[in-house]
């Protein structure tokens, strides 16, 4: 695949997809510790073919972005919990964590690396960046790796539902995500790999993706697809779903705090399916979708439209303005959140 150069895209019309960028960060872990590592331009990975990453799932990543600023300088939201929430999905899976200040070093070198493809500010679009690591030795019974490898690539993006900021229809599936135990508050590939059937059932039904309800009952909602869920109450207050097995969102913690500057009282607490005639909006988090309005949910064939299904709620344009505002800079948020990595 040829190295793709700034003058290849069309910034407001990208789609959500893969670019193969000059730089990535690479480093392997041997011997109980992690090695120098740096840039490479080599995008192609070396493991073992018996590899516990390709046979046991050993194998976890996380999400995030990078947003141009309106004077031409770019800023980093949030690494630090990036960091903090890999390592806790490598605890998961019995795999070395990777020291948060490097993380974010890492983090900063490679974006800066690749900066000519930060898209422009006001294109709608960013520069998503995907932390990896995955073990590399070869295992033959089920047990834990000991060689492994961190990696960071990065591509430029549009919005992850299509239309942007345009309410898309959900439907609940009989299908599960992941169990209350299992690996549901990890960023690991099986947690995706389980999604991809009920996905594509539901895309080509005509929906925008799954609502996942609780494994035990099949009542509480869990998750919309890979994004967290929250609703507006029509007293006004903001829900987002309890549960042992869902992936824990920094944008949907973000949102929490920025809720309770606004006055919504947010909460998080079990959500039924048989409720959700009390909201008067919904919507989805999480880094690729950011917050993305929900126009309906279809549950046992029955249809609930939220505010709209052509436009944003309120109160979700208003998170939404707050939260997009704070990444690209426009306006200030908490202390610490924002990253400014210069021009």
């Amino acid at each position: 695949m040829a190295k793709a150069k700034p003058s290849d895209f069309d910034w407001p019309n990208l789609d959500f997809s893969y670019h193969d960028l000059p730089y990535r960060y690479r480093v392997t872990y041997e011997n109980g510790e992690w090695g120098e590592g740096g840039l490479t331009e080599d995008s192609n990975l070396v493991m073992s073919e018996a590899t516990p990453s390709l046979h046991y799932g050993q194998q976890i990543f996380e999400g995030m972005k990078a947003y141009r600023r309106k004077d031409g300088g770019i800023n980093l939201f949030r690494p630090d919990e990036n960091a903090k929430r890999m390592n806790r999905s490598a605890e998961r899976l019995l795999m070395p964590s990777f020291p948060v200040e490097r993380f974010i070093s890492a983090v900063k070198e490679v974006v800066l690396a690749n900066k000519d493809f930060v898209p422009p500010y006001g294109s709608g679009a960013t520069l998503y960046i995907r932390p990896l690591m995955f073990a590399t030795d070869s295992v033959v019974g089920v047990q834990p790796g000991q060689k492994y490898i961190f990696n960071i690539y990065v591509t430029p993006v549009g919005p992850y539902f299509k239309g942007g900021l345009v309410p898309t229809a959900f439907v609940t599936s009989l299908y599960d995500r992941a169990a209350h135990g299992g690996t549901g508050q990890s960023k690991v590939g099986g947690n995706y790999a389980a999604s991809l059937y009920p996905g594509q059932k539901a895309h080509s039904d005509g929906y925008s993706d799954v609502v996942y309800l609780d494994p035990t009952e099949h009542e509480y909602i869990e998750e919309l697809g890979s994004a967290n869920f929250f609703g507006i109450t029509k007293m006004g207050q903001l829900l987002t779903p309890k549960s042992p097995s869902i992936l824990p969102s920094i944008t949907k913690f973000s949102v929490l705090t920025l809720a309770e500057e606004m006055g919504l009282n947010p909460a998080q607490v079990q959500i039924s399916i048989n409720d959700i005639d009390e909201f008067s909006e919904a919507g989805a988090l999480g880094t690729a979708a950011a917050i993305s309005p929900v126009g309906s949910i279809t549950h046992n064939g029955e249809k609930h439209v939220f505010y709209s299904e052509t436009e944003p709620g309120p109160i979700t344009l208003k998170l939404y303005n707050r939260l997009t505002g704070i990444q690209f800079g426009d306006v200030e948020g908490p202390e610490g959140w924002v990253y400014d990595l210069g021009k």
